[in-house]
């Protein structure tokens, strides 16, 4: 018999939340096993006190029959349990290589790091994920879904692995890249170990799982084989309701306005001059591959990269934005794809996060800051973007994915924005809470605003967009209206010649 890892009653109280409750199941060696569930339901916590990072308020977890009360993730670690979160846990100034062995680098007996060999082993496993990187590459330099493969590197590396468990680790991978990982994650499956998968994205579920852990609510609703349930039974367990089709029940009608915004042969050291005009109360939708130029092209509008050619004009009137505070100022507010790095202030509760952008307008002439107003503006915030948390003052990184990004989609409204930029708004986020943001960015092309919305995954550009605007290569493509458009199509014009 293989590996067994079992949850006992295993329950997790914070102040005002409830986030696991009573949870029991088995996983076991040489299957992969989803957790599958809304935001908030408990799976991202009971990954958390596996591994040590938080210590269960009540209920055990056995390893091979073994009880087990790791105090740390290093402790966890030892004992042949790795988690490789949403967000990177990797030291960018360090090389590849020494990420992936980082505390385990080969040495002499003089206690001298060999850095040769250390290169050495780290090219074996990247040439096993077939990766067009080099062992002694800084961090730093790689792409984000490079990166996100070192972490992966690093676990995969450890010889007394029996525990992997993955927290939605595509959501910044290439399809090529997500074919690299799945062929590791099968090679650990084979070689008997246990693979816990967190995803929201259901073609991975089928493609890579043999079973499927449901949670709802904190609670272990039940496992069922991959293979043996309906997507729709599965989403009924998971939010307790039917969605039907997500798209088809949305209310799209709306009046598209007249030009809002026109970028002219925009360009920066990151992106090839790119032309494009916005209507007002129009979702433009930028679909094209990792790396595809969508995001360094918003970049270079909003100023956070100098841009070296082009114009950019909001309601007839030509604007210089050298940074995004000054596009701020002009009436356009970027939503960032990486949510932990460039969207959340971690040190920050929910309502300093929502309140951050507009300290402007609620202080004094003098600056004095206007604390009723600012509670206000949270007050609202929370409400109209109904904001899970048991209080404003809660930390914004207690909260789960979703709730943390309509926090920062709270704090961009804020600010009166004729521009929204969303920059893959719904990565990590369940399919109930995508529920809520497709209706509330309708909302918001409803209200008159031009939405610029980017997105990896085909179905949401084609079933949110009004127009489509497809990036290869650092540079437009082509452009469809979204009535025309087919996954097929948006592939074909986004695939390298």
């Amino acid at each position: 018999m293989g590996t067994v890892l079992e949850f006992q009653h295993i329950s997790k109280y914070f102040p005002g939340v409830k986030a696991l409750d009573d949870v029991s199941f088995q996983a076991f060696g040489g299957e992969v096993l989803a957790f599958l569930g809304e935001n908030g339901a408990g799976k991202s916590t009971l990954l958390k006190t596996l591994n040590g990072d938080y210590q269960p308020t009540s209920g055990t977890y056995l390893l091979d029959g073994q009880e087990k009360h790791f105090k740390s993730p290093h402790q966890a670690i030892e004992e042949g349990v790795s988690i490789i979160y949403q967000e990177r846990q990797i030291l960018l100034e360090l090389s590849v290589a020494e990420n992936i062995y980082l505390g385990r680098m080969p040495s002499n007996s003089l206690g001298v790091i060999n850095t040769a060999k250390a290169n050495q082993m780290a090219q074996k496993i990247i040439d096993d994920f077939g990766l067009p990187i080099r062992p002694s590459e800084k961090v730093k330099n790689l792409s984000i879904a490079y990166q996100q493969m070192v972490e992966i590197m690093k676990a995969y590396s450890r010889e007394n692995l029996k525990v992997i468990a993955f927290d939605e680790p595509t959501a910044s991978l290439s399809d090529a890249e997500i074919s690299s990982l799945f062929e590791i994650i099968r090679k650990l499956r084979d070689e008997g170990k246990i693979v816990l998968y967190v995803s929201h994205r259901m073609s991975e579920i089928r493609q890579i799982t043999d079973k499927v852990a449901i949670f709802k609510d904190g609670r272990h609703v039940g496992i069922y084989e991959t293979a043996k349930v309906t997507d729709a039974e599965l989403i009924k367990l998971m939010v307790g309701r039917d969605l039907g089709d997500i798209y088809s029940s949305l209310d799209k009608e709306k009046e598209i306005g007249e030009v809002l915004l026109d970028v002219d042969n925009v360009s920066s050291d990151y992106v090839k001059p790119v032309s494009f005009q916005l209507h007002k109360g129009e979702v433009l939708g930028f679909s094209g591959l990792v790396g595809a130029g969508r995001t360094e092209l918003m970049r270079a509008i909003i100023g956070a990269d100098k841009r070296k050619s082009g114009t950019v004009t909001l309601n007839g009137k030509k604007i210089e934005n050298r940074s995004p505070k000054d596009a701020m100022r002009n009436g356009i507010m970027l939503v960032p794809e990486d949510r932990k790095l460039q969207g959340l202030l971690g040190n920050l509760d929910v309502a300093g996060n929502i309140d951050i952008a507009s300290l402007v307008q609620n202080s004094n002439a003098i600056g004095i800051i206007n604390t009723k107003k600012e509670r206000e503006m949270a007050e609202k915030g929370i409400k109209e973007f109904a904001i899970k948390t048991p209080s404003m003052n809660k930390k914004v990184l207690e909260l789960s994915g979703g709730n943390q990004q309509k926090c920062i989609v709270a704090r961009a409204v804020a600010t009166s924005p004729q521009v929204l930029i969303l920059d893959e708004p719904t990565k990590g986020i369940d399919v109930g809470a995508k529920s809520e943001f497709y209706e509330m960015i309708c909302r918001f092309a409803k209200q008159g605003l031009g939405v610029i919305l980017i997105s990896s995954e085909l179905p949401e550009v084609i079933g949110l967009s009004d127009r489509i605007i497809v990036m290869r290569s650092l540079e437009k493509s082509g452009e469809m209206l979204a009535s025309e458009a087919t996954e097929d199509k948006l592939l074909a014009l986004g695939m390298e010649e």
